[in-house]
């Protein structure tokens, strides 16, 4: 379990930080990144930032399905800490009463190979 969270949390690392550096990325939530509000106590208190992150892709709620709906290596599912990487529209997953933006998407890294997943998001994000 040690290694298989190391891997996870590195590829997280790898992931947000692509996504912060995307141009049709809004926004990207993940401890890892010190942008983040809780960055700070964060880094502090833990040694890893863990395998789960959010973002909001620009353009609302439709390009964040269709990012979804572009992704090839990403399950779409609602899970955590899986070994494989799940992508999934929190608000669809929460139905019509959710409180989660419209555009938030939650993605749990998995074991694959970090430079293969960033790979499938930019060309999910860069279809649109």
């Amino acid at each position: 379990l040690s290694c298989r969270m190391e891997l996870h949390s590195r590829s997280a690392q790898r992931v947000a930080e692509a996504l912060a550096a995307h141009p049709a990325v809004a926004r990207v939530h993940y401890p890892g990144l010190p942008t983040h509000p809780g960055h700070e106590i964060a880094r502090r208190q833990m040694s890893a930032f863990g395998g789960m992150l959010s973002f909001q892709p620009r353009g609302g709620r439709e390009a964040a399905l269709a990012v979804v709906g572009r992704v090839k290596l990403f399950t779409r599912a609602t899970s955590l800490g899986g070994v494989e990487s799940l992508i999934e529209h929190r608000a669809s997953s929460e139905g019509p009463s959710s409180t989660a933006p419209q555009d938030l998407l939650r993605v749990s890294i998995g074991l694959e190979d970090a430079e293969d997943l960033i790979e499938d998001l930019d060309q999910a994000l860069a279809d649109r």
